[in-house]
């Protein structure tokens, strides 16, 4: 071509997006002629196959991802005068919940080859929360680990829960247990937005180990109602409100559709780890330019997102630029994340220092297209106009 970049095709690849089929419209159209459309019979079945999947006594279903981090703050009860500690790579959820219960944020740097917390980081947060912390929320960012073990041990020694943000790495299995498994928490959520890998419209769970924090989250989801137990009722339409929850329900007929997803997960699973290890042969020749982003030791992660670095000084392209010449020749791309201490309402209200891992993962990182409807071609295509975008 007059340019000399890859010949120009019609299809568009975005970075994510879902993967549906047959089997998930006929589980929900099954679903839309039964007799509940919100909360019915298939909540419960989606609570216990997914818990089954991640090795997790008890599972929460509700609305979003972020319903679910909110759930399980509020179970641990971390309110006014509370201390998080959340990484400052992230989506903004996962310190907007911590505010929501008043509880004030401090902000973690992260490694800035992955993105992710350390034992190291961590440490240098607890030094400067200034009094005794209440949470930490790690982030297994694009599907990669935190070191759990690590984190759980700085946890227990300062007499902090743990939730892990877990939103990114469902499938991710690592030397410790699948993700999910609350084995080194106090609880883990997850997200089915259509671009995870596994979907339900919009949707969250949480998965515990703690029975009587299930059983709180479920209380909370539904306005802080109870309905059953009661040693004497007035009648069967008796309930009672106990505290102060919210709506954060998941309606049968998305729980149809996870279910459904739920029986492809493995499938989904091979697929992206198939194309991300399609991706890293693809990219060795691109050098110091392009690294993709280093796996954790002892894990076998399921990526949500392909990260790469970038080194867009020695490219001599912006990453706008690059961008917008990918997109040009129809790869879609996007940034995860601007750290959230940047962000104009948590800069006015934490006095945040320099971290300067959250900055060089940011200045560096771009996510390629990475979900299972890809063709075993389409990463030869992404890593030739990338070579092209960057020329």
């Amino acid at each position: 071509m007059p340019d000399g970049s890859p010949r120009s095709v019609e299809a568009f690849l975005p970075y994510g997006r879902q993967d549906i089929d047959e089997a998930d419209i006929a589980a929900v159209v099954e679903a839309l002629r039964s007799d509940f459309l919100t909360t019915g019979p298939l909540v419960e079945r989606f609570e216990r196959a997914f818990a089954e999947f991640v090795g997790a006594p008890h599972a929460v279903a509700c609305s979003n991802g972020t319903t679910a981090l909110h759930l399980a703050v509020s179970a641990l009860d971390v309110g006014a005068k509370d201390i998080c500690i959340v990484p400052a790579v992230t989506f903004v959820a996962t310190a907007n919940v911590c505010a929501q219960n008043r509880a004030r944020v401090v902000f973690a740097d992260v490694d800035p080859a992955t993105g992710l917390m350390t034992e190291e980081t961590l440490a240098e947060a607890l030094d400067r929360a200034e009094g005794a912390v209440r949470a930490i929320l790690p982030v297994h960012l694009c599907g990669a680990p935190v070191n759990m073990p690590g984190i759980a041990a700085l946890a227990q020694s300062c007499g902090a829960a743990v939730v892990e943000d877990a939103c990114h790495a469902l499938g991710t299995d690592t030397a410790w247990g699948r993700t999910g498994d609350a084995s080194k928490s106090d609880a883990a959520c997850f997200s089915f937005h259509p671009v995870k890998t596994l979907t339900t419209g919009e949707g969250g769970m949480v998965t515990t180990r703690d029975h009587r924090a299930a059983w709180r989250m479920r209380r909370l989801r539904t306005h802080g109602i109870v309905r059953e137990g009661f040693a004497e009722a007035p009648g069967p339409w008796w309930y009672e409100q106990h505290e102060l929850g919210y709506n954060y329900r998941l309606p049968d007929i998305l729980c149809a559709l996870g279910l459904a997803q739920l029986k492809r997960l493995p499938a989904f699973v091979s697929r992206r780890r198939r194309l991300a290890a399609r991706y890293r042969a693809l990219l060795a020749p691109l050098g110091h330019l392009v690294r993709p982003v280093p796996t954790p030791e002892g894990s076998d992660p399921a990526l949500h997102l392909f990260a790469v670095r970038m080194d867009f000084e020695a490219i001599g392209r912006t990453r706008a630029e690059v961008q917008e010449r990918l997109a040009r020749k129809g790869i879609g791309t996007q940034v995860h994340y601007i750290p959230v201490h940047r962000q104009p309402f948590w800069a006015a209200r934490s006095a945040t220092p320099p971290l300067p891992g959250a900055d060089a993962w940011y200045d560096q990182t771009l996510s390629l297209p990475l979900y299972p409807g890809l063709t075993d071609a389409d990463p030869a295509r992404v890593v030739d106009t990338l070579a092209w975008a960057i020329s």
